[in-house]
């Protein structure tokens, strides 16, 4: 599937801001299940620096710097991805032989899935997330398993409520409360599986926003996406270490590199904090508003006249 995305990020300042550095992950990564065809980064007004480099998650991070008095941002970013569907994955590995495999001790040998186990600025393990958790990890239970039964019960038990949480929500409020976004479902069930000893990282990314005839609208569209991958070190030993196994509890759906041709991946960290879209410092003070708009249509839909340059992939990503 090839699928055109479209996010324009939209900032009106009063009164205007002498200057700005901002920061944005908005450029998919070319992956196992993905390969990013085109892509173009539009900023007004124009800035005086725009580069671009990886950071420790190999994400792509885009830097720009205006030096000078505005009253309004656009950032645009057009992507032409192509999309394949997750292939089939089995792993009988218990969870607790992967929560074992990471333990800490004196004699351990590093694995870049370890910091997936520990707490980060958003997601803090604890009791009440092992409580939630532990009916889904019974003795014995694969890994894939019991983070599926998770994933399934945090779809059935919570609801999804537009503008019920902020950004910045803990998660332990939307487990408690049993409602949010995708950025809340994700969060809970990142808080589960570390609680538990099981190393999970925060995806975020878009979904398709036009679902094949006679199917449902998924929830997200048309607006940034997240969900969750989990490691099993088995697959990663067969695989050359590609072991990241994804779920979204917002929809319930899964699979290897992504839950679906209709996801596109943007970047992966330890939580929403390390690979929020957007994020920025400006010189001045007053009120600002900001709005976001997320258009992802099938590429074939398109007149040819509106289809952008191909350009080469990059090396596929974990």
């Amino acid at each position: 599937m090839r699928l055109r995305i479209t996010h324009d990020t939209c900032f009106s300042y009063s009164p205007p801001v002498g200057m700005a550095l901002h920061m944005a992950h908005l450029k998919p990564p070319h992956t196992r299940c993905q390969e990013r065809l085109d892509y173009q980064l539009q900023v007004t007004p124009d800035p005086v620096v725009l580069n671009e480099r990886l950071d420790i998650y190999r994400n792509v991070r885009s830097f720009f710097e205006i030096d000078k008095p505005h009253d309004s941002l656009l950032v645009r970013s057009t992507s032409l991805v192509h999309t394949n569907a997750p292939e089939i994955v089995v792993s009988p590995m218990t969870w607790e032989a992967v929560r074992d495999a990471f333990i800490y001790h004196a004699d351990i040998q590093w694995h870049p899935a370890a910091e997936f186990v520990y707490p980060s600025i958003y997601v803090h393990p604890g009791p009440a997330f092992a409580d939630y958790a532990r009916p889904s990890f019974q003795a014995g239970v694969p890994l894939m398993s019991a983070a599926m039964d998770l994933m399934h019960r945090i779809h059935t038990e919570f609801t999804y409520a537009s503008d019920s949480t902020e950004i910045n929500t803990p998660a332990a409020e939307a487990l408690a409360n049993r409602r949010g976004v995708c950025q809340d479902f994700s969060q809970v069930m990142l808080a589960c599986l570390r609680s538990m000893g099981v190393p999970a990282r925060y995806v975020s990314g878009y979904l398709l926003t036009q679902p094949p005839p006679g199917m449902p609208r998924l929830v997200g569209s048309d607006a940034s996406h997240a969900w969750v991958s989990v490691f099993l070190p088995d697959v990663a030993a067969k695989n050359g270490g590609h072991g990241w196994y994804d779920l979204c509890p917002t929809n319930h759906r899964h699979g290897w590199g992504t839950p679906g041709e209709d996801y596109i991946r943007l970047a992966v960290g330890r939580d929403y904090a390390d690979i929020s879209p957007m994020r920025g410092v400006i010189q001045g003070a007053g009120d600002h508003r900001l709005s976001v708009g997320v258009t992802v249509e099938p590429f074939e839909a398109l007149s040819l006249a509106d289809a952008p340059a191909l350009a080469p992939p990059l090396a596929p990503t974990l």
